[in-house]
């Protein structure tokens, strides 16, 4: 970059983005780099404090700061991303559908770790919508050395894209509701139209609802039955704590699923079960989806609508941010909850 005054740069094209900022209210791109400064900028400039700017000078070893952020976005970029324009020496990368974002962490830090280079992203494994900012690029100095953007390119991409927005699979789900007290019709089920609307949120497909008794053999059938009739979910609720008359955790075993987990490091949701009948997962529901917004199942349900197996390590990790704060106004996903697994 050539730096000259104001004045001298009546003529010559703006070398970088120049911001406005409006104490209390708001910063916008008041010059867009590439503007031709006229004798009317003058006065504008220097209102915005500027009584020097930079005229870019192409230098072969020297990569513009907006060139730079673009070509990094488009290394981190892989499916379901798309990237805007550079506004300000940033570049947005955006969800490009629904689903749920996956952030290799390692290679965020080490990018991170370079100088000159800022890479933002959202959680790992945080359900986003279209058209949500996801992360975020820039350069530091107004131009940066092209050895060093290589480097971060490759770190960006290799082995594998930093960001990419995995798109949620329509599953069948089936639900399977135990306990004398409901099958008996003493107590009217609850889970069913909350468990509905979650699966709904993620494109599922319902296949129905299920009652049985607490009896190990008629609630592992019973699995089985949507297991055979195509599940690639089926949701297990009631009887999942400890009391000795809580027959479903047996079950669930008893059907032929092999076990990932249960008892998960999750406050709501500890009695949680995870396992698996081929491809199709079987969650094992505690009584706390009743009345807590969110809880294991809301951590695992995106993952499990991704197409992702969740393993055992997947669960430890979550026991790192696995306390939810209950808030009185729940934001959920926007918050702490489950957001400091690295997997």
């Amino acid at each position: 970059m050539k730096k000259v005054t104001v004045e001298e740069a009546v003529g010559l094209p703006l070398g970088h983005d120049i911001t406005a900022i409006v104490t209390g209210n708001k910063k916008y791109r008041a010059f867009k780099r590439g503007h031709i400064i006229t004798v009317r900028d003058v006065e504008k400039l220097r209102n915005l404090g500027k009584e020097h700017i930079f005229i870019w000078e192409d230098k072969e070893k020297f990569i513009h700061e907006d060139e730079g952020a673009l070509r990094l976005a488009k290394a981190a970029s892989g499916n379901g991303i798309v990237i805007s324009e550079p506004n300000q020496g940033r570049v947005n990368m955006i969800a490009e559908h629904d689903g749920l974002l996956k952030v290799q962490v390692s290679q965020l830090q080490w990018l991170n770790n370079l100088e000159d280079i800022i890479f933002a992203t959202l959680h790992n494994n945080l359900t986003v919508k279209q058209g949500q900012v996801v992360a975020g690029t820039r350069i530091v100095p107004l131009a940066i050395d092209c050895n060093l953007l290589q480097e971060a390119e490759s770190l960006a991409g290799k082995p594998m894209p930093l960001l990419t927005v995995k798109p949620y699979k329509p599953l069948w789900v089936g639900v399977v509701t135990t306990g004398n007290e409901v099958n008996s019709g003493r107590i009217k089920d609850g889970f069913a139209q909350i468990l509905r609307r979650k699966v709904n949120d993620f494109g599922g497909r319902w296949m129905g609802q299920s009652i049985a008794p607490d009896e190990p053999d008629l609630i592992s059938q019973e699995i089985q039955n949507f297991i055979a009739e195509g599940a690639d979910l089926v949701l297990v609720t009631g009887g999942m704590s400890v009391d000795a008359d809580d027959t479903t955790p047996n079950a669930i075993s008893n059907s032929g699923a092999q076990i990932v987990f249960h008892g998960a490091p999750i406050l709501p949701g500890s009695h949680f079960m995870l396992a698996y009948i081929g491809h199709a997962a079987i969650c094992g529901v505690p009584g706390g989806a009743l009345f807590n917004r969110v809880t294991t199942l809301d951590l695992i349900l995106p993952r499990v609508f991704a197409g992702e197996r969740v393993s055992r390590a997947d669960i430890v990790a979550l026991g790192h941010g696995g306390l939810c704060l209950e808030c009185k106004v729940c934001h959920f996903p926007i918050c702490p909850f489950g957001k400091s697994a690295p997997f």
